[in-house]
């Protein structure tokens, strides 16, 4: 039995013998005993102290002794201020590791918890290339899909390209007009970028008009509805909604462009998708809902035409979900949308959008919306949301001025990796394709973990060079120290069996204590939509790791039975690692 289980078994007999109190097993709250105190867990007995008529202190010494004469596993107590911590023996870590030696030790829950989840991410629009926010989108919503697979979950990764519009049609008139005919092919330029380059062509075109309309006595206002390119992107935009064969050419055209760009780049930074999305298949689904609305009065027809929803009584706004022209809004075609995929999907049991947080408010319409229309599985969506990422003024600025495309950091990203690799004299024995790799390895981890070790909620400063540092919480530290235990594990040849009965220093105990974790992080990890918990768990273990590795001898200990212990939580610690990277979308190499 594990230990909290066999700890509440044993804290429920003592609260019921000692004091007749019937406890819940969420009652029971037990902790990691903070460092600073002697124990492994830690229990809180204030819920009890009312019921037992006694204070904490009395409440904790009086179930320590229960537990002291109750099973050896429990070794020693202490109370401080209402907090009992208890220490195990060393036997019952030894007979946990001994089973713990496999290879997805907590890493996949054994068979299907009959649960499927959906989750959306990356959603970028096919104007321009994916940037800096998109980055954090994808790495986030990527790494929430796998570790909600390690819970038995059956996970669908799904992309919702916005590619249709007023600012596609933008890009298409600007390539149009000033293009010349230029493909990526004949300009050299990643598909994304180039269309990307139009979309800020037409804003500048655009721009002079709008300049020269006010220098002839109009106001801004009405230049810039007046202003011809808007007006041609307008007309362009009707005739690809009418189905224009001419216009639709090019849109697939200049789309197909950059989807090859968006390809390569989910490529470089090793995420896929199971299925995409387009809106230009999806926006027109929610239309037809508002009738089904309207006939539930859900929602009402105001006097200019237009058709609303007052969620005023849950605290929110009036809002619009169908214009007095007839044409609907973003909130309608994610109705749709959503509808759609649980009709796709009749097995799904849930839907998480992973969507920065300026759209929370959007959200909360969403989800209430589809609660009044009736559909029960509105309350299992759920709007993963995240901060803003921002860069140290003046580094890395984009080739339109102002965004930070994800290319561009990906390649500072590796040309960093290689220039730090190199500093450090880490190159020695590779050939130029292995270091070509590993420059790539440490600077999409080094990305990845900088991104993830926050909570994705805060808003954060991303330093590239700071993220490359081979020392502290970052993922090059955590990936050379994998390559540091397969160097050992190497050398060291087949190891045995580990002796139950050797006795166990301060750090090997704790080490052991963190192998034992693993499976808890993850599962709260899960719950609460946080790669955090597991890159900071990592990043602990690394650095717990790093503290035995220099105190403690492996390979020359002369005590073969304490040699076999070292080699079995150095082989663990480094499949925790490698498997809690893993699901941070993250390599680690076998030799750094």
């Amino acid at each position: 039995m594990l230990a909290h289980g066999l700890l509440t078994q044993h804290l429920k007999q003592a609260l019921k013998d000692s004091y007749g109190i019937d406890a819940d097993e969420k009652d029971i709250v037990l902790q990691k005993t903070r460092k600073e105190f002697e124990g492994d867990f830690t229990l809180v007995t204030f819920p009890f102290i009312k019921a037992a008529k006694q204070s904490p202190e009395q409440v904790g010494d009086t179930l320590g002794k229960f537990l002291l004469a109750a099973n050896s596993t429990f070794t020693k107590y202490n109370v401080v201020k209402g907090f009992l911590n208890i220490s195990l023996s060393n036997d019952f870590w030894l007979q946990f590791f001994s089973g713990a030696q496999i290879e997805n030790y907590g890493y996949k829950k054994e068979g299907s918890s009959g649960k499927t989840i959906m989750v959306e991410y990356s959603s970028p629009n096919t104007n321009k290339p994916l940037h800096l926010g998109h980055i954090r989108n994808i790495i986030l919503g990527y790494s929430v899909a796998n570790i909600l697979r390690t819970q038995g979950h059956n996970i669908l990764k799904v992309n919702l390209v916005n590619d249709r519009g007023i600012h596609i049609c933008k890009s298409m008139l600007a390539w149009q007009k000033f293009g010349n005919g230029e493909t990526p092919q004949s300009s050299g330029i990643k598909g994304d970028h180039l269309v990307g380059k139009y979309y800020v062509e037409f804003d500048k075109q655009y721009k002079k008009e709008i300049a020269e309309l006010v220098s002839q006595g109009k106001p801004k206002e009405e230049a810039e509805k007046q202003a011809p390119l808007i007006l041609e992107a307008q007309q362009m935009l009707q005739k690809w909604e009418a189905g224009d064969k001419e216009v639709k050419d090019l849109w697939k055209k200049m789309n197909g462009w950059v989807y090859d760009g968006f390809a390569t780049t989910y490529s470089v930074l090793g995420v896929d998708f199971d299925k995409t999305y387009y809106e230009s298949d999806t926006y027109l689904l929610g239309k037809e809902l508002v009738q089904e609305g309207l006939d539930k009065k859900v929602f009402y027809k105001k006097d200019n035409g237009s058709v609303a929803i007052d969620l005023s009584a849950d605290g929110l706004d009036e809002k619009i979900v169908l214009r007095s022209d007839g044409t609907s809004v973003y909130i309608t075609q994610d109705i749709g949308t959503a509808i759609e995929r649980f009709k796709e999907f009749p097995q799904l049991n849930q839907l998480i959008y992973t969507v920065g947080n300026e759209q929370e408010y959007h959200f909360k319409v969403l989800f209430l919306i589809l609660q009044k229309l009736g559909y029960a599985w509105a309350k299992e969506c759920y709007h993963l949301s995240y901060g803003m990422v921002e860069l140290p003024d003046g580094k890395m600025k984009s080739r339109e001025g102002t965004v930070v495309d994800a290319d561009e950091l990906l390649d500072e990203m590796f040309s960093t990796a290689e220039q730090t690799t190199k500093e450090l004299g880490k190159v020695e024995g590779f050939a130029n394709d292995e270091l070509k790799h590993l420059y790539k390895t440490i600077g999409s981890g080094a990305l990845k973990y900088f991104m993830l070790k926050v909570d994705a909620k805060k808003k954060m400063l991303f330093d590239p060079k700071e993220s490359i540092d081979f020392n502290g919480n970052t993922g090059p530290f955590i990936q050379y120290t994998y390559a540091r235990i397969q160097s050992v594990l190497g050398k060291a040849g087949e190891t045995k069996a580990i002796d139950p009965k050797v006795e166990l220093n301060e750090l090997e105990r704790e080490l052991i204590k963190l192998v034992y974790e693993f499976p808890s992080v993850l599962e709260e990890s899960a719950k609460t939509y946080n790669p955090s918990h597991i890159a900071n768990y990592i990043y602990e273990l690394t650095k717990t790791f790093n503290r035995f590795y220099h105190d403690h001898s492996i390979l020359k200990e002369e005590n073969e039975t304490i040699k076999q212990l070292r080699l079995a939580l150095a082989k663990q610690c480094g499949q925790i690692i490698k498997n809690g990277m893993n699901l941070l979308g993250i390599e680690v190499p076998n030799r750094m």
